[in-house]
């Protein structure tokens, strides 16, 4: 079951992860099998289902990302949460947009789904 402390402490890891650039650190809130989904996909990874599965080729893609904008800043403005869910609404700073991503947990705490809403 998924408390409101855990989704803020998740919340505050996962941004503080991202603004790091430390591939490392973003991943070890997932399961190796994890997968994501993402309008991105198709464009940086030629994917054109917008799903990767596991962390080998996620992190090829987010490391892409990182290398295409150096400057990635993320600012967490909101966090919802469910029995087995959370969804964070942060502003990209580096873009100047809102975003919002849904995670799904396992028992374990570590996310096993995951899918990026942009504007």
């Amino acid at each position: 079951m998924i408390t409101k402390e855990f989704s803020h402490h998740f919340a505050q890891h996962w941004i503080d992860a991202w603004n790091s650039h430390k591939m490392d650190q973003i991943l070890s809130h997932y399961t190796d099998d994890f997968e994501m989904s993402s309008p991105y996909i198709v464009t940086l990874m030629n994917e054109a289902s917008g799903t990767l599965k596991g962390k080998e080729k996620i992190s090829d893609y987010w490391t892409i990302a990182l290398t295409r904008f150096p400057d990635l800043e993320f600012r967490l403005r909101e966090v919802f949460h469910s029995t087995d869910s959370i969804i964070l609404y942060y502003h990209s700073v580096h873009r100047g947009t809102d975003s919002a991503e849904y995670f799904l947990f396992n028992e374990d705490g570590k996310v096993v789904k995951s899918a990026g809403h942009y504007q």
